[in-house]
């Protein structure tokens, strides 16, 4: 999947990504290609996206130097992506999408 065409498929909304049956997690894809990560536990980590040779790369606030790039493809389901640092690794499909954002709780607050 293109750049152009991620970002038409994906803009605006929160997508839902499961991995062998299990939810994964969630990514909340705002303007200008930012983007916001949970693995739905409510911690939420900001960032981006950019192409790089084919592939759609994102670089997350706690780990800037660490690009996480991964090929995605459009099915009759939804989404499929692969984890391109480690094909063997990860592959994610969508299994659910909403307009809403995703709830994140903010920084561990202690007494």
């Amino acid at each position: 999947m293109s750049a152009e065409a991620f970002e038409r498929y994906s803009q605006g909304k929160t997508l839902y990504y499961g991995e062998s049956g299990q939810a994964y997690g969630a990514e909340e894809y705002l303007d200008d290609r930012r983007v916001r990560w949970s693995f739905l536990d409510g911690d939420c980590k900001d960032g981006y996206w950019y192409e790089a040779q084919g592939l759609i790369c994102f670089v997350y606030e706690d780990n800037p130097g660490n690009p996480q790039c991964w090929s995605f493809f459009q099915t009759p389901g939804g989404l499929v992506a692969r984890f391109e640092n480690d094909p063997d690794a990860t592959e994610l499909y969508e299994v659910e999408q909403s307009d809403e954002p995703m709830l994140c709780y903010g920084p561990d607050v202690g007494v």
